[in-house]
Order: structure tokens, then C-alpha cells, then sequence
């Protein structure tokens, strides 16, 4: 007997079908340019359900919402530019390519990662 099995998950989309969506940024998002040019991006932070019970609990008010920061590098900040709501991500992936003179594997895989861990924040989902 092993440890239960999650049910229920979602199917992965192919490669091919990632590639043509087309990614779009939060609107509860805000962004802050630096003076050397990268983008810092402003983000609400939910609180966790058993945080504000122990609050609510302890007899203090519930706490403000939390904004989350995140700065991002050079690369970061250019993909972030690209991400329009318009151009697809293989789109971005070849303009990123060019623009930095990487092979476009290369530049797929940076690309993708990057726009991964945003999503998982909940600064971008794909359309």
C-alpha cells in the first residue's frame, strides 16, 4: 500500500499548442520602472483562509491586503515588454531570439520557464 494518488488532473497541452498562446498580464498588476531600466512588478498577495481565522480569532482586525514585489532582470524586463495580450508566445520566443542572438531552443526554454513562473505567481495567464 502506497501513498494515495491525486485524481482528476488536468491534461497537458503539446508543445505546439503552448506555443500559440498567447499570454496576458494581470490587471491587478502594476509595474515601476527602475532608473536602470528594469521593471518591478506590484502584485496583491492573497492571505491565506487560516491566517485571517487565527486574526479573527485573536480579536484584531483583519490585516490589509499585502502587495507582493518582484524585480525583474534585464531578460525578464524585455520579455515582460513583449507580453502585449496580442503576440503569441512563439512570437515572443522568436523576437527574444533575435533580439539577443540565441538559438531559438535556447530562447524557447528561457522563455517559457520565465512566463511558467509567472503564471504560477498569477501575474500572467495564457489566452
Amino acid at each position: 500500500m502506497g501513498w494515495p494518488r491525486k485524481t482528476g488532473r488536468r491534461a497537458l497541452i503539446s508543445r505546439d499548442d503552448a506555443l500559440g498562446c498567447t499570454p496576458v498580464k494581470n490587471r491587478h498588476v502594476r509595474e515601476s520602472h527602475l532608473e536602470s531600466g528594469e521593471v518591478v512588478v506590484h502584485y496583491p498577495v492573497a492571505q491565506h483562509p487560516w491566517v485571517a481565522r487565527l486574526v479573527r480569532f485573536l480579536g484584531k482586525d483583519a490585516a490589509a491586503p499585502r502587495d507582493g514585489k518582484l524585480q525583474l532582470d534585464a531578460l525578464g524586463t524585455a520579455v515582460w515588454g513583449m507580453i502585449d495580450g496580442e503576440r503569441s508566445l512563439r512570437r515572443i520566443v522568436a523576437a527574444f531570439a533575435a533580439a539577443h542572438q540565441l538559438e531559438a531552443r535556447e530562447a524557447e526554454i528561457a522563455v517559457t520557464q520565465f512566463v511558467r513562473e509567472l503564471g504560477r505567481r498569477g501575474l500572467l495567464g495564457l489566452h
